[in-house]
């Protein structure tokens, strides 16, 4: 139903949407650097756990049999040697024969077991973008990518963190447990009111924030490698397959 609502042009976050599918981040790069991200995603797994891989040029994916990675998704970004220079709601005209297309898990899968367990998630309870941040933590280079390590935040009351520890720490194919805890500046970020991507949300008396490994770490690769060709979903508004959630539990 939501990837139908976005083919008709629908456009929002996609967090909170189709409780109890898996979502996925979208990055597709030209054939000539398809190694490299592989090697990229292989040697960076907890933030780029790869879900599918397509042949060059084909928009179909094995997680969701009817759809087109094409138009199926609300938003897409086109970037040229690292910049970004268009947001499009349909990418069927920026798409290429010479593309390859990476699915990567996204932490938006673990969601719902967190709400289950009563963790409120606080972009999905203020109806926003998940905040996302740059960090100054290097990822391992690959080939000609390089890049920082980007995270997603959400706040947890602090008698709660080991639940949300333990409940995304099942499922490793899509981010897993946390990558830190509590001081942001411990990973180089300044200003939590000020995210790189998404939007800002509040942290409450007795709340930490909590940082996973995020699927737009590839897009931070993309631009400090200065790739020459680039389709990606726009930070927050992913693919939802037809994959249970559960597939995904360790």
């Amino acid at each position: 139903m939501w990837r139908q609502r976005f083919r008709d042009g629908l456009t929002r976050p996609t967090a909170g949407l189709a409780p109890g599918m898996a979502q996925a981040n979208l990055i597709a790069v030209p054939r000539d650097w398809a190694w490299d991200m592989l090697l990229y995603a292989q040697r960076n797994p907890r933030p780029c756990p790869v879900l599918d891989v397509s042949d060059p040029g084909d928009p179909r994916t094995i997680l969701a049999k009817d759809a087109d990675l094409r138009t199926d998704l609300p938003l897409y970004r086109v970037w040229r040697d690292g910049e970004l220079v268009r947001e499009v709601a349909d990418a069927t005209d920026v798409w290429r024969d010479d593309l390859v297309a990476f699915l990567i898990g996204c932490s938006f899968t673990f969601e719902t077991p967190l709400l289950a367990a009563g963790i409120d998630v606080r972009h999905i309870s203020a109806d926003c973008n998940v905040p996302m941040y740059r960090t100054d933590r290097e990822c391992r280079p690959a080939g000609r990518l390089r890049g920082e390590l980007v995270v997603s935040m959400r706040p947890i009351p602090a008698d709660r963190v080991a639940d949300a520890v333990r409940i995304s720490g099942r499922f490793p194919a899509v981010h897993g447990a946390p990558v830190h805890v509590g001081d942001p500046a411990a990973l180089g970020i300044e200003d939590l009111n000020r995210p790189d991507f998404g939007d800002p949300v509040e942290v409450l008396p007795g709340e930490l924030p909590v940082f996973w490994a995020c699927g737009v770490t590839p897009q931070a690769a993309v631009m400090a490698s200065a790739v020459p060709y680039a389709v990606t979903h726009a930070p927050g508004h992913m693919f939802v397959t037809d994959v249970p959630d559960l597939e995904y539990q360790a």
